[in-house]
């Protein structure tokens, strides 16, 4: 559990969760949306995860199957009876009565008992890996639905400064200083932006829905998420990520996997020593009056040969196993270094954007603004800046999704949490 907590408290690096995740609020209209609300409303109603506690129930149920002895088997025997001359009736009548069994030897008993706990023990660690995909998908989403909003909101912060240039269009046509075509222009201009903050709440509107979807609703019931995209969280190193891989969830299931395939082994070996049939009883001969006992022993041949092949088979299976964790291995630690490279260079465009770029973009529209007012610049120049400033917000929104996007991906790789804290300059990221 508390791995479990640490890896929520970090999939979602928009805000720390602060609330046990097995309390779920009700589904009543709330004005916004946390991470840890997700989190937790998935959690309680995803039919991924409900499944588990009866996968556990089935899995102990065959651990108790596997537990039992062989049955004690009742014969009853009737011979000599109801035929003819000495044998009509049931004057000369034998009547058997028996019981039978088997003997396992070679440890099958024990082995089954061992493969079923294995089998038993690795529900766990199949319920882990799949919590964890399943919060990273809704760190994903919850991301995307965060972004949006983001761009719906520069896209009507454009609105408003499209407004503005409408409104000094209107006073310079007004008094004569520009034709008719630079205010007609402007509203042109305004109207594209009112068209943009449309397909922008559509787009946060399918987002939120795609949301909820998680949790099994079909409409978003609030009206804004919270979080901050510019939150960069600071990274450890490559390397300090790469030791955190070996611990890793999808990692971890080939130990328990190893387990379960050599309990699968010890079990097709068992198979190797011949189990005996017994039969004890006793019969009753009714001519003579008399009882007697009666016993059999059975013992097959040949059960080493034809336990052979399963042994061939069950040995394979684990020796396929380290190749198959060699090559997942390889596939982890690539898929790491490339969403630790983007995690990089998207920290490297957020930080410049925000420092530099912005800020100059944001003196410049200003400073246009007031040259045209005084008739010093034109309004394609002011137009230009104004596309640029939206253009480049879009661009910061953008990368700091992917940021966040990789910041994910590498969560869910490792399953645990990162070095450091919350830097919101995003310097201690940089090489």
């Amino acid at each position: 559990m508390s791995r479990l907590r640490a890896a929520l408290a970090v999939l979602m690096p928009l805000a720390a969760l602060a609330v046990p995740l097995c309390v779920v609020a009700a589904p009543t209209p709330t004005p916004t949306l946390t991470p840890e609300s997700a989190f937790a409303k998935t959690l309680e109603r995803h039919p991924d995860l409900r499944r588990y506690p009866l996968d556990r129930e089935i899995r102990r149920a065959e651990s108790a199957q596997a537990a039992l002895a062989p049955a004690l088997v009742g014969n009853a025997t009737l011979e000599n009876a109801f035929g003819t001359g000495s044998t009509s009736g049931l004057a000369g009548a034998e009547l058997s009565l028996s019981l039978a069994s088997v003997i396992e030897r070679g440890g099958k008993r024990e082995a089954r008992i061992s493969l079923a706990r294995q089998r038993l023990d690795a529900i766990d660690i199949e319920m882990q890996t799949k919590r964890l995909d399943l919060l990273a998908e809704v760190a994903r989403r919850y991301l995307d639905a965060l972004a949006a909003q983001e761009l719906e909101n520069a896209a009507q912060l454009s609105v408003a400064q499209r407004g503005v240039m409408v409104e000094a269009a209107t006073r310079r046509v007004s008094a004569g200083a520009s034709p008719r075509s630079v205010r007609l222009g402007a509203e042109a201009a305004l109207a594209r932006a009112n068209l943009d903050a449309m397909r922008a709440r559509e787009t946060s509107r399918a987002a939120r829905q795609r949301l909820v979807m998680l949790w099994g609703e079909r409409d978003a019931t609030f009206t804004a998420l919270s979080g901050s995209l510019l939150d960069l969280p600071k990274i450890g190193s490559f390397d300090e990520l790469a030791q955190l891989l070996e611990r890793s969830p999808e990692l971890q299931r080939f130990a328990s996997e190893t387990r379960v395939r050599e309990a699968r082994v010890q079990l097709a070996r068992s198979a190797a020593r011949t189990d005996i049939d017994w039969q004890l009883g006793v019969r009753r001969l009714q001519s003579e009056r008399d009882v007697a006992l009666i016993g059999s022993v059975s013992i097959p041949f040949g059960s080493e040969r034809r336990a052979a092949p399963g042994i061939a088979a069950a040995e394979a299976e684990l020796a396929l196993l380290d190749i198959e964790r060699e090559s997942d291995a390889n596939r982890l630690y690539a898929t790491l270094a490339e969403a630790h490279g983007r995690l990089i260079s998207d920290a490297i465009a957020v930080n410049a954007l925000r420092e530099d770029v912005l800020p100059k973009l944001e003196q410049a529209e200003a400073a246009a603004e007031s040259s045209y007012r005084a008739g010093a610049l034109s309004h394609l120049d002011w137009a230009q800046l104004q596309a640029d400033l939206l253009a480049t917000r879009r661009e910061q929104i953008e990368a700091a999704r992917d940021f966040h996007r990789a910041l994910i991906e590498i969560q869910r790789l490792t399953g645990y949490p990162f070095l450091g804290t919350v830097d919101t300059t995003a310097r201690s990221m940089l090489p």
